[in-house]
């Protein structure tokens, strides 16, 4: 099955629609399948209040900003996002948006959002998940720092609005996010517990994890995408540049590939491939009735003679006829017959 990769455009817009635009474009030729972005303001996030708890002070890179002050800068204006959920269908590329509170869940039913995104943070947010999954859209969310209770929660809101179109994120919510905290074999784990599709929300810049987490059977790779870091903005420390992006993609299909069966499955050109294998090879000129000996006979490549296997049981055997050196040996030339068989099958 294919991964579906969604690169985030997040904040990275820098509140330009130009570089929102270009942001698109870029994830499109950097091989991604859709586009995510989010819908909220910073009045629908939180309050503008001095109240010293509306300052973050958790050890985050954005310790020191109030909240209201960061959302304010990092929204995206909603009027643009019908301009680019069009301007991101015309290159193939599906587009959605994580929303935050009931207003920006009818807003995004106006323009015919396909997907439903819950962040980390508001995985606990059940009235909003019950909201949003009741549009009968497909319900991505992500799991952060939930319990797993929070997360069977968030999993009923959306059944009981006999919604089950739900695919689950494995995500840390550290940005960037260091490798020992990624808990990568908790995919298998919550496939297995939740029996709903898994995949990751990733914050680090490495290909190898969201790779590695294909390879643990995620359906969904989120990630952070920025034309530039260098650009700066809130979420530029974890966000990949469109080569890094393109990379990731490419690694990701390369596996998908690699991972296309769970039988053990041969090649189609087995055969082919086969005589590279050893068997067993007249290596001196033998004369009728002569004895087999390790003298004149070897396990060598390639597979036109005997099994190796028959090697011990053949030795001391004689010869019925004349035998060239380079003859792969057969059974025709032995004068006794191998488990039984008039001739073997290698296949």
């Amino acid at each position: 099955m294919k991964t579906f990769i969604i690169a985030e455009l997040s904040a990275n817009h820098l509140q330009q629609y130009e570089i929102a635009e270009r942001s698109i474009k870029a994830m499109a030729e950097s091989g991604a399948d859709a586009v995510k972005c989010q819908t909220y303001t910073a009045n629908t996030m939180t309050l503008n209040s001095k109240n010293e708890c509306f300052t973050i002070n958790n050890g985050s890179m954005w310790d020191g900003q109030t909240y209201h002050s960061l959302y304010d800068k990092a929204g995206m204006p909603w009027n643009w996002q019908p301009k680019l959920k069009e301007y991101a269908e015309s290159l193939g590329l599906v587009w959605f948006s994580t929303p935050f509170d009931k207003t920006s869940v009818d807003f995004l039913e106006s323009i015919n959002n396909p997907i439903y995104k819950i962040a980390s943070f508001e995985l606990v947010d059940i009235p909003l998940i019950e909201y949003a999954a009741s549009k009968g859209k497909p319900m991505i969310m992500s799991t952060g720092i939930a319990t797993i209770d929070e997360i069977k929660e968030a999993v009923d809101a959306c059944k009981r609005v006999n919604n089950y179109n739900i695919t689950l994120l494995k995500c840390t919510s550290a940005y960037p996010t260091p490798y020992e905290e990624l808990n990568l074999k908790a995919i298998p784990y919550l496939k297995e517990l939740l029996c709903v599709p898994i995949g990751l929300s990733d914050h680090t810049l490495s290909s190898a994890v969201a790779v590695s987490a294909v390879t643990l059977g995620a359906t969904t790779i989120e990630k952070h995408f920025i034309l530039d870091r260098s650009m700066g903005g809130p979420d530029a420390e974890f966000s990949m540049e469109p080569h890094e992006f393109k990379y990731m993609v490419e690694s990701i299909r390369k596996i998908e590939a690699a991972l296309s069966t769970e039988a053990y499955k041969l090649p189609d050109d087995i055969d082919k491939k086969r005589m590279f294998m050893r068997s067993i090879f007249v290596v001196k000129d033998i004369k009728k009735g002569e004895l087999l000996t390790e003298d004149n006979i070897r396990s060598i490549r390639p597979n036109n003679g005997l099994e190796p296997k028959h090697f011990n049981q053949i030795i001391g055997t004689k010869a019925k006829y004349d035998i060239k050196k380079g003859t792969p040996l057969q059974i025709e030339h032995l004068k006794i017959k191998i488990d039984g068989k008039e001739k073997i099958n290698r296949s």
